[in-house]
Formats: C-alpha cells, sequence, structure tokens
C-alpha cells in the first residue's frame, strides 16, 4: 500500500515553501519515509507499521480526534494531500541538502513513475467497502488503521450561505461533494471536459477514433497458395449418416401429413380497402371500442311502387291489418300499386320515421359491450356415465296379470316377497314376486284408492282405503307365526269403559269376513283417498277427500284411537307421509308441502314446489330430502338443510305425473306419469352437508299401455334388491330389474 502510495508522489504539483528552514529541519529529521532508497522501494512493505502506513494513505487528513492531528492541523489544511510528501519536495530548496535527499533526487525511480499510467486513485477514506448509509446519524463516517474515527467535515452552512456562495464563487458550479470524505472538490477542465463528452454519449478518451478503416483479415487479392494447407477430412467425401436419418425422418413426416409442403403465394394484385374503416372488425378502424351506426334495412318488394301481385294485400287481410296494434304489424304500411313513379304521391309518415330514425341514432349504444364467448356445452355440469352408478333397473322382467281394470295402487311388503295391489275392479290382489303369481283375491266391493302394508316385519296386515273405510286385512302369508301374533295382538285390545268422542269409528269384522282376511274396518264421514303407515307399524295417516280442517286423520292400532290434528285448513290436501326417523307429519297441498312438528305441535317449514297441483310426494330414507311430482309435468327435489325453495326442478315427463317413490337403500328415486313411461334417476345424498345431492336421469323404461289417456298410476320399490314395481291404467302390474 505505501509502494502504491509512493508512486503517485511525482504527480503531484510542487508547492511555494511557507515555513522556516528551522520548521522544516524539525520535520526532516523523524520521517524516515521522506527520502527511501531507490532499491526499498520495490521491496516489500512489511517493515511499515500501521501508523507509517496511515501517513501515507491520508488518513491524518480525514479529521481524527488525537492530539496529533491538532499539532499537525496547520500543515495539512492547504490542499488536501499528505504533509509528510510536501516536507520532501520543499527539502532541495534549504541550506544544506541531506544525502538521503540527494540520493532521492538523483535516482531515475522518478522518470519510471512520471510515466506510470496505474489508474489507482488516492483514495483518502480509507474506511473499506462499507456503505456510508450506516453512518448517516453518526458524526463520523468510520475508523481509520489505528481505530481511530474518522470525522465528517463540518457543515453549518444555510440555503442562504450556499446562495452566496453560488452568486460569489466562480467555481461554484463545477465543485462537487466526495461522497466518500465528505469533502467540496473541485473539478479540473479535463474532468469537466470528461462529464460533457459522456453527456452527449461521446467516448471518454479524446483520441480515440471510433470510425478508424477497418482492416479485413483477408485481402481482397487473388493468392496461389490457401490461408490453410490442411488435407480434407474423410468425412468430407463419405455420406453423413446423421444427414440420412434427418431426411429418412422428413420423408416419414411428409408422407404421414405433418409437415405441408408451401403453397404457392397469391400472384393476384391486392388493393387498399377505402372503406375498411366502416367495418368494425377491421384493423383500420380508428377507434377500437367504436360501434358504426346502425343501417337502415335495404327496401323489398313491398316498397316498390309497383309490387308483385302476391304482396298486394287482399280486402281480409287490410281489415285484419288495420285492427292490430301499431307494435304488432310486421309492416307499418300497406303495399299499393301505381301505374307510373310520377303517381306516387308523398309519403305521409316521412317525418315520423325521420324522427324515430333520428331517436334510433342517438339511444343506439356507441360503444361495444365486452362479452364472454362462453361454450354452451361448458355450463352444462358433467355428468357420470350411468354404467357408472349401477346397479339400477334396465329391463322389463316380469308382468303381473289378472286386474280387470285400472290398478292404482300398490304396496310391497317389509319383506319383499309379497306384493298387494287394489284396482277399480273392486278387489285386492296379492301376488308372489318371483313367480308373478296370484295368491290370493280379496273382493272388497268398491274402488280400492290406496294400500299399505305395515313396514313392521312382525306384524302381517295390509290397510285399503275403500270408499269412506280403511280395511285392515291379514292376508295370511309368509310366516305362520307373523299371522297369528298379528290376529293375537288385534284381539288382545280391550275397549275401554267409556268410549271417547273420536272422528273415526272402529268396526271389528264379522266371521264371514274374517274368513276373506278382514279384521277392522275404519269408518269415516267422507270418502278416503290415501293411506299411509308410520315407519314403526303403529301409526297409520288417512287423507279424506273433505274441505276443512278434517282432511288429515291420524289413527293408533294398539289404543284404536283417532285423531284430527290440524284445528283449521290450509287448502285442499293432496298427500301425506310420515317422516322415516324424526316425529314428523309432511302434509302436501295443491300449491305447497307443509312440515309439522307433532310434539311440539307447530308449523316447522313451509316448501314452495312453485308448480300446480302436487300430485304425488315421497322422503328420502335419510329424512333430509324429499320429492314432489305434479300435475304439470314437474318433479321437485328439496334439500330440507338448503332452503325452502327446490333445489333442482326435472322436466323429463312431457304429461301428468302421478306417483314418485324413493328406494329405501340405493341412490335411486324413480317418477311414474300419464306418458306410460317410468323414469329412473340416481339420487346420490352425501353426508357432508357442504356438498349438494347429485341427480343424474339413467333409465327410461317403458312397457305400460295409454288407457283412456292414463298410463303409470303407482311405482314403488323392492326394499331390498334395485327392482322397481309400477302399475297402469292398462290393468296389468310390471316390474323392471
Amino acid at each position: 500500500m505505501a509502494a502504491a502510495i509512493l508512486r503517485r508522489r511525482p504527480a503531484e504539483p510542487e508547492r511555494e515553501p511557507e515555513q522556516e528552514p528551522e520548521q522544516e529541519q524539525e520535520q526532516e529529521e523523524p520521517s524516515p519515509l521522506c527520502s527511501p532508497a531507490p532499491g526499498r522501494i520495490h521491496t516489500s512493505d512489511s517493515g511499515l507499521s500501521d501508523s507509517e502506513e496511515s501517513v501515507f494513505s491520508g488518513l491524518e487528513d480525514s479529521g481524527s480526534d488525537s492530539s496529533e492531528d491538532d499539532s499537525e492541523d496547520g500543515a495539512h489544511s492547504d490542499g488536501g494531500h499528505g504533509g509528510t510528501r510536501k516536507t520532501t519536495e520543499k527539502q532541495p530548496q534549504a541550506g544544506t541538502p541531506s544525502p538521503r535527499t540527494e540520493a532521492v533526487v538523483s535516482t531515475p525511480a522518478e522518470d519510471e513513475y512520471a510515466e506510470d499510467s496505474s489508474d489507482e486513485e488516492d483514495i483518502r477514506n480509507t474506511v473499506g467497502n462499507v456503505p456510508l448509509e450506516w453512518y448517516a446519524d453518526f458524526p463520523h463516517v468510520g475508523y481509520d488503521l489505528d481505530g481511530r474515527r474518522i470525522y465528517k467535515p463540518l457543515r453549518t452552512r444555510d440555503e442562504l450561505d450556499q446562495f452566496l456562495d453560488k452568486m460569489d464563487d466562480p467555481d461554484y458550479w463545477r465543485t462537487v461533494q466526495d461522497r466518500g470524505t465528505g469533502r467540496d472538490v473541485r473539478l479540473t477542465d479535463e474532468q469537466v471536459a470528461l462529464v460533457q463528452r459522456l453527456q452527449r454519449g461521446q467516448f471518454g478518451d479524446v483520441g480515440f477514433d471510433p470510425y478508424e478503416p477497418a482492416v479485413d483479415f483477408f485481402s481482397g487479392d487473388t493468392m496461389i497458395h490457401p490461408v490453410t494447407n490442411r488435407p480434407a477430412d474423410k468425412r468430407s467425401f463419405i455420406p453423413s449418416l446423421v444427414e440420412k436419418e434427418k431426411v429418412s425422418r422428413m420423408v416419414h413426416a411428409i408422407k404421414m401429413g405433418w409437415i405441408q409442403p408451401r403453397r404457392p403465394r397469391d400472384q393476384a394484385p391486392s388493393y387498399y380497402d377505402l372503406w375498411a374503416q366502416e367495418d368494425p372488425n377491421a384493423v383500420l378502424g380508428r377507434h377500437k371500442m367504436h360501434v358504426p351506426a346502425p343501417k337502415l334495412a335495404l327496401p323489398g318488394h313491398a316498397e316498390s311502387y309497383n309490387p308483385p301481385p302476391e304482396y298486394l294485400p287482399s280486402e281480409e287481410e287490410r281489415l285484419a291489418w288495420e285492427q292490430q296494434e301499431p307494435g304488432e304489424r310486421k309492416l307499418n304500411f300497406l303495399p299499393q300499386k301505381f301505374p307510373s313513379l310520377r303517381a306516387v304521391p308523398a309519403y305521409s309518415r316521412f317525418i315520423q320515421e325521420r324522427f324515430e330514425r333520428c331517436l334510433d341514432l342517438y339511444l343506439c349504444p356507441r360503444q361495444r359491450k365486452m362479452r364472454v364467448n362462453m361454450d354452451p356445452e361448458d355450463l352444462i355440469p358433467k355428468l357420470p356415465r350411468p354404467r357408472d352408478l349401477q346397479p339400477f333397473p334396465t329391463c322389463q322382467a316380469l308382468v303381473y296379470r289378472g286386474h280387470g281394470d285400472l290398478v292404482r295402487c300398490l304396496s310391497v311388503s317389509p319383506g319383499g316377497q309379497w306384493l298387494a295391489s287394489g284396482s277399480d275392479d273392486s278387489s285386492v290382489r296379492l301376488w308372489e314376486v318371483s313367480t308373478a303369481r296370484c295368491m290370493k283375491t280379496v273382493p272388497v266391493g268398491a274402488v280400492v284408492k290406496s294400500v299399505a302394508w305395515n313396514p313392521n316385519p312382525a306384524v302381517c296386515l295390509v290397510a285399503v282405503a275403500v270408499e269412506d273405510a280403511v280395511l285392515l286385512l291379514n292376508p295370511a302369508l309368509g310366516d305362520r307365526l307373523a299371522v297369528g301374533g298379528t290376529d293375537q295382538l288385534l284381539s288382545a285390545f280391550s275397549p275401554p269403559e267409556e268410549p271417547a268422542l273420536q272422528p273415526a269409528q272402529w268396526l271389528e269384522a264379522t266371521d264371514e269376513e274374517r274368513q276373506r282376511g278382514l279384521r277392522l274396518r275404519i269408518c269415516h264421514s267422507k270418502p278416503v283417498t290415501q293411506v299411509v303407515w308410520h315407519g314403526r307399524g303403529d301409526y297409520l295417516a288417512v287423507v279424506l277427500a273433505t274441505p276443512g280442517h278434517t282432511q288429515v286423520l291420524i289413527h293408533q292400532l294398539s289404543r284404536r284411537r283417532s285423531q284430527s290434528p290440524f284445528r283449521r285448513s290450509h287448502g285442499q290436501v293432496q298427500r301425506v307421509a310420515f317422516h322415516p326417523s324424526r316425529p314428523f307429519l309432511l302434509v302436501a297441498s295443491q300449491r305447497s308441502v307443509r312440515l309439522y312438528h307433532l310434539l311440539r305441535q307447530e308449523l316447522t317449514k313451509k316448501l314452495m314446489p312453485n308448480c300446480k297441483w302436487v300430485s304425488s310426494l315421497a322422503v328420502h330414507p335419510a329424512g333430509d330430502n324429499i320429492i314432489c311430482g305434479s300435475y304439470d309435468s314437474k318433479l321437485v327435489w328439496f334439500d330440507l338443510d338448503l332452503s325452502t325453495r327446490p333445489y333442482k326442478v326435472l322436466r323429463h315427463h312431457k304429461k301428468a305425473l302421478r306417483a314418485v317413490a324413493f328406494h329405501p337403500r340405493y341412490p335411486l328415486f324413480a317418477s311414474g306419469s300419464d306418458d306410460a313411461s317410468v323414469i329412473v334417476c340416481h339420487g346420490m345424498v352425501y353426508n357432508d352437508l357442504l356438498q349438494n345431492p347429485l341427480l343424474v336421469p339413467v333409465k327410461v323404461l317403458k312397457g305400460h299401455v295409454l288407457t283412456r289417456g292414463l298410463g303409470v298410476l303407482d311405482v314403488a320399490f323392492h326394499p331390498t334388491q334395485p327392482w322397481l314395481f309400477s302399475s297402469g291404467a292398462d290393468g296389468t302390474l310390471r316390474l323392471f330389474t
């Protein structure tokens, strides 16, 4: 480092001696570095101490707080160069030069360093590559090699002083602040010229010519000898295998059609489109969001003064046109025929049409709306394939024939072995499911409106709605213990001493009726349209065809009691259903479905199907979803946890729906309609409350024949198998498996 600083000595200007010879002599003696030997400059600087290096590094000019710097402040205050080097240059002017000084003057090393082209600058701040932002809030900018602080120069000048300096100092414009030391530095003329050249985008060196003539490596003269006399390689006259593979791949791509040959350019001349700005899709349009004014439609044959005969209206068409509203007319004028163009009178609605045209131009939205180009197919949810949703009934397996009239209702036993059906031929038939054989026929003497098998496997009872009574039949099929236990259960009842006033009357069957299987008869005041059992098999609800609050009655089998749960009516009741797991009763009127809590005796929820005349009702086995069928061919799915509005409305049928049903185990539900078809749908209800049910139609089952405008009247699922039973107006029952 000392050697690098010593190399900069000859380039510094000499100063006039300002001190006495005695002081120069005092400063000369303690400085062993003022006149170094020539050989010492080229050797290593390991003999120098840190303090001696600091003398040449300029640390004493940075303002340390030691007493030595204060004593030498007078020698360092002028110019900013090291005082030791200045004293060395003044010594030849003293009285008696020292031998060492003469040796320095006579040595040729100064000429060597005078020609030194080193770029190294005299860095006054020796704090190293430390960011100066770290010392922004401190009075110093670092530390020297001895650990002393290097203080910043004091700056107490305000803006007024700076303005005065700017006015008085002619060199103010070329004075900049050194960020490394914090001192003001006056730029020389060479430095100012360098900055100006760099600002103009020129090279920093004045003598550099960027436009020197280029010297070609090869001359333009023809030579008899080549530049290189290297013999040719072997690969230069042997066909390349790599190129052969590339060519073969390209030939294969052309044969496969992956690479198309270049089409010849069209030689037809291209003309400039003068009216391109009128096209809203043209690139030359001035405003990209501009919409041109709508143009008037060109006149047709009707606007002609001599239209063809088929465009002239007849007298009836003329009267019909005059009776129509102006907004409903196809034409706002009547076509007329004139012998010549001179005979055409003035158009009476010319001013009105011009005014309407001005309104169209004025009210037209003249800015293009950014619309999203959406494919309608992307909006349809991706439904799974039906084959992934199996099992579900796909084909007709059995046909149960025997009824003489339309079959209105059917019901399956809890075990799935027997099937009960009611018909308009005044009979109830009991079938074996697996063989389609009629095991028993029970005549009831009137049209059967509803049939319901008791869901309790230990009780063998079938409830039949006939006219104004509900008949409880013991079909005596299946397990004899269950058949005998049912009779014992009914015979064990003892009537109370004081019979209570009930809306229905319980009557025991006669001996003749008991032989046919009848056990009890529940008589009402009005005709019964539906009977349905509770899940435990002890209660059953009936719907009466009467206006008022007694439309729905609930009967208890074990105590033979009947009660009317409602005090007032909310419309004509169509269907009722018990909740499978909670004490709820669902009552479907023509326009709504009400959910009642039987224990609290209050209305819990009212569902709005938004359809005309609910015809059927079914509850999901989990109890959180219900479906309703309507006479306007809609199937409505309700999620009780989601909303009182329909979750989905399915319009797959073309005619009125007569019956809907859920499968007790599989995620299936079905609907029967007057179009003689049964549609089976996959309805998966997830345990996750955040996931909506998945409804997918999977199969359309056909087999019933349309009779008297009626098709399928009732549907029911097998309790354990993915089978479906249906009854129709053609007098048959069908099993789909």
